[in-house]
C-alpha cells in the first residue's frame, strides 16, 4: 500500500512537469497524431474545426473513421459541426 501512495505521488510530479496546455485541445477525445496535426494546422479550437468539411479533416495523418466519429459527436455535443462540403 505505501508502494502506491509513493508510486502515485512520483506519476503525479512527473505529469505537472510535462503538463502543455497546448496539448489540451480534444485531450481525451482523440490521439495523440490526429491532435497533433490539428496542431500543426493551427486549430485549437471547435470553432475553427468548424471552418473544416469532413473531407478535409480526414486527409490530415491519424484521422480514420473512428477518429472522425469520436470527433464528430464530441463537436455535436458542443453544438458544432464541419462545414459542408
Amino acid at each position: 500500500m505505501i508502494n502506491l501512495v509513493i508510486m502515485s505521488k512520483s506519476l503525479n510530479s512527473i505529469y505537472a512537469v510535462n503538463y502543455d496546455s497546448k496539448e489540451e485541445f480534444l485531450y481525451g477525445v482523440i490521439a495523440i497524431p490526429a491532435r497533433r496535426a490539428l496542431e500543426k494546422e493551427k486549430i485549437d479550437s471547435l470553432e475553427k474545426l468548424s471552418d473544416y468539411s469532413e473531407k478535409e479533416i480526414l486527409q490530415m495523418h491519424g484521422f480514420g473513421k473512428n477518429t472522425m466519429e469520436r470527433l464528430k459527436n464530441y463537436m455535436k455535443e458542443n453544438q458544432f459541426f464541419f462545414k459542408e462540403a
